[in-house]
């Protein structure tokens, strides 16, 4: 926004006929300028028709009559009535344009003064409309938390901020280019993990398994795994039994040794997952703690660990995974922006809701909102107080001169042709009086 305002203001103030000067910008469309044209006309020609008929009846006045009695009382009306009608059109054509083409100086105010009346407008509105202190006092009077708050609570409006809001989150992620973003994943899940001593944690982690007895849920898994793979690779194995065996070993004693050794690991496998007590269970559980205490405290493991670490770091489909995160978030966010049911928008939706209930609610809340939103209106005007007058005086200054007088014509031009009608009524008036006063002096 600095860069914006402070642009603004440095066009305005360029010279017109300096190298940086800019072509002059088209001044803003005007609303309804065929009817305001019209209206101008007509009150022009009512205007000047006035002064022709005060004209014509001058002329007949003094071919046709002397100077006395009531003649002398109409003609001086007649001539102060010419008087105030020429001065008027003087003076409203002045504004404007020359008049009758003919460059007399301090006309065609608006054109030649365009730039000044910017300047003085822009410090107009920087001081009595924009200054510090009239913003926040009008931000004070305006309840806008209180009405903001109320605005947030109702449904419909926080399902409009939510949808906006994730237009918006959807939006940001789209301006982000994916390579940029890959490679930030990528980089901070690397750095973070470096950071992470694998071993110790490791330790951690079982040893508090342990207390828990979590690892006998672990051990029980892998029996179990054991007794569903002897059981669907039987046949295998009894194949591979074979080929190891001598071969001048009889079938039916490979047979039955087989069996025999099949049903007995199987029998192991079934005794130790029945029985919570078993020794080998006892033996796991000293396994599981020797090796949370090495993890803890042997420089060689631990030197293992960190190095099985780096190489998965290093390998490539850590690197695709870290990649596929922010594929599957911006699809994820475009999905759930999409849909006004969704459960990003519902969720974002009661969290604007949810505000706007404790901004009316809290009221050691609202006021703080209250402060900060005084304290924010306070510090833009503060912070751009010269680039507000600059922004009004630069935009006025690169709007070309002639039709900006043109149109500021069409706006004002219909009553400033009253103040003619006016001045040729009033001038034949004060003609009256004037020649009744003369004549009572003589």
């Amino acid at each position: 926004m600095t860069d914006v305002l402070g642009d603004a203001a440095r066009r305005g103030r360029r010279s017109a006929g300096g190298a940086d000067a800019a072509e002059p910008d088209a001044t803003p469309p005007l609303q309804e300028e065929a009817r305001r044209l019209h209206q101008l006309t007509v009150m022009k020609r009512r205007a000047t028709g006035l002064l022709v008929v005060m004209t014509v009846a001058f002329v007949i006045v003094v071919l046709l009559t002397t100077d006395s009695g009531g003649a002398g009382y109409l003609r001086a009306a007649l001539e102060a009535s010419l008087v105030g009608g020429l001065a008027d059109w003087f003076a409203v054509t002045a504004l404007f344009r020359h008049p009758l083409g003919i460059p007399i100086p301090h006309t065609a105010v608006i054109a030649e003064r365009k730039d000044q009346f910017g300047q003085t407008l822009g410090t107009f509105v920087q001081q009595n409309f924009l200054s510090p202190d009239v913003i926040a006092t009008r931000v004070r009077s305006s309840n806008v938390v209180g009405r903001g708050a109320a605005w947030l609570a109702d449904r419909d409006n926080a399902a409009a901020v939510a949808g906006h809001a994730a237009d918006a989150v959807v939006g940001l992620a789209d301006i982000l280019r994916d390579e940029d973003v890959h490679r930030l994943l990528e980089e901070e899940i690397g750095r973070g993990l470096e950071r992470i001593p694998v071993a110790p944690l490791a330790g951690r982690a079982l040893r508090q398994m342990t207390a828990e007895g979590r690892h006998q849920e672990l051990f029980d898994t892998i029996v179990r795994g054991l007794q569903r793979a002897l059981d669907e690779n039987r046949d295998v194995l009894r194949a591979r039994f074979d080929e190891e065996s001598p071969w001048w070993l009889p079938d039916a004693v490979d047979d039955r040794i087989f069996d025999r050794l099949f049903e007995g690991v199987r029998n192991l496998l079934q005794d130790v997952d029945s029985d919570p007590n078993h020794r080998i269970r006892a033996q796991f559980t000293e396994w599981v703690q020797g090796l949370a205490e090495r993890l803890e405290t042997s420089p060689e493991l631990q030197a293992r660990c960190e190095q099985l670490k780096k190489e998965v770091l290093g390998h490539p489909e850590l690197r695709s995974w870290s990649s596929s995160l922010w594929t599957e978030l911006k699809a994820t966010l475009r999905a759930q922006a999409a849909d006004p049911e969704g459960e990003m928008r519902r969720r974002l939706a009661d969290a604007v809701v949810a505000a706007g209930v404790r901004l009316q609610e809290d009221s050691a809340l609202t006021e703080k909102a209250e402060q900060l939103t005084e304290s924010a209106a306070r510090y833009l005007a503060e912070r751009f107080h010269d680039e507000i007058a600059s922004l009004v005086s630069g935009t006025i200054a690169r709007w070309d001169a002639e039709e900006t007088s043109r149109k500021l014509e069409l706006l004002l031009g219909r009553d400033l042709q009253f103040i003619r009608i006016n001045g040729t009524v009033v001038g034949g008036l004060a003609g009256v009086i004037i020649h009744g006063v003369a004549r009572a002096i003589s």
